[in-house]
């Protein structure tokens, strides 16, 4: 039968193109359900901000009447304004949401996405990118043998192989690291932790959930100035933390994130959030009639294996200092040691790691982490 593809129109059409996920990734153990009202809201302009500087369009492909394969093909106008040894610059769109039952689904899909790019006067593509970098960026090509944790995407293993006969090259490997938390981190980390501690200078303190608005604007200007100059960063609009605080205030516990201070000036955080995948895999993505109460009750005191970081950052004047990596590896031990005595954690997860980031590979790679997912961006001239 032949394939069609065609452009999503309406809202129902966007409900089949977030169900049809659930659909293909039925049989994959691996594969964590996400919330499908968050999958809704993530392609939904008006909901998500992140079409107040992009524009989008949704494709479906179907086979006899029946849903197939999806993706997304959409431009970011911030990427646009990156400098080119960023990943950025005129003339470079993305695709990403890519689903498909086979490699025809595939192909078909990426080669629309490719073609509505250049009817926008794109002249090249960066992609996977589901939607933003600050999403679920890049293709997983090592690690399908585990779920993901919070806010890390999951591939059918077959897709490195549809993706890269088209001509797509990698361009950026993105790199997660795990670890076992409970053992104490080796000497050299321990003696400089105790420096810190000694140092009048440094204060290592938790959020204030009371003031979260205010403590969230504050991280978010942090990591907006340390990874400004990282490859394919894109800065954080206002609105886009406003949105991002009230997604993630569910699962903020103040112990879990905590601020740098130096001299009174806050210079770094580190943001760890309890594998929320843990305790909906079981829901299905449904909130309704009884999700909602079993994820409440969940998030009371969560008790979970995985703890993951997502997001770390110290301003760029102190990057490449001995400072930078002593605070990082002081954070780092309060929340591990915060990890086990409260919520019952084992496992530490970091990620993603742009392949590139020395710094933070290094600090990684002291503390015993290895790698243990990759996911990767490619490029392709159109």
């Amino acid at each position: 039968m032949a394939l069609v593809i065609r452009p999503v129109a309406g809202r129902a059409d966007r409900k089949r193109f977030v169900d049809l996920a659930y659909t293909l990734n039925a049989n994959d153990p691996n594969w964590v359900p996400p919330l499908r009202v968050e999958a809704l809201e993530l392609i939904t302009p008006g909901k998500n901000p992140f079409y107040e500087h992009a524009e989008q369009q949704l494709f479906l492909a179907e086979r006899g009447g029946k849903l197939v394969g999806r993706i997304s093909a959409h431009i970011d106008r911030l990427w646009l304004e990156m400098p080119a040894e960023q990943g950025g610059g005129p003339g470079i769109g993305n695709w990403g949401l890519l689903e498909a039952a086979d490699q025809e689904a595939a192909t078909a899909l990426i080669a629309q996405a490719e073609q509505w790019l250049r009817d926008k006067g794109m002249t090249s593509v960066i992609a996977p990118l589901s939607c933003s970098i600050w999403e679920e960026p890049g293709l997983l090509i090592q690690g399908h043998d585990h779920p993901p944790s919070v806010m890390m995407g999951h591939h059918n293993a077959a897709y490195q192989g549809w993706i890269e006969p088209m001509g797509y090259e990698g361009v950026k490997d993105l790199l997660v690291y795990q670890l076992d938390i409970v053992p104490e981190f080796p000497p050299l980390v321990q003696r400089i932790i105790s420096s810190g501690e000694r140092n009048p200078r440094i204060r290592i303190r938790k959020v204030d959930r009371k003031r979260f608005d205010e403590e969230a604007a504050l991280i978010l200007s942090i990591l907006n100035d340390a990874w400004s100059d990282n490859w394919g960063f894109v800065p954080i609009t206002p609105s886009e933390i406003a949105y991002t605080g009230k997604k993630l205030k569910p699962i903020v516990f103040e112990d879990l994130i905590r601020i740098a201070e130096v001299d009174g000036e806050p210079v770094a955080f580190m943001m760890t959030l309890p594998d929320l995948n843990e305790l909906t895999a079981d829901l299905d993505g449904r909130l309704f009639p009884f999700g909602w109460a079993k994820l409440l009750l969940r998030l009371r005191r969560p008790k979970v294996r995985t703890m993951r970081v997502p997001l770390m950052g110290v301003v760029k004047k102190l990057q490449a200092t001995r400072l930078a990596s002593q605070l990082a590896f002081m954070m780092i031990e309060y929340i591990r040691r915060d990890a086990i005595t409260d919520y019952g954690s084992t496992r530490g997860e970091i990620g993603w790691v742009l392949e590139n980031n020395q710094g933070m590979r290094s600090i990684a790679e002291t503390i015993d982490s290895e790698i243990h997912r990759v996911y990767r961006i490619y490029g392709k001239p159109l």
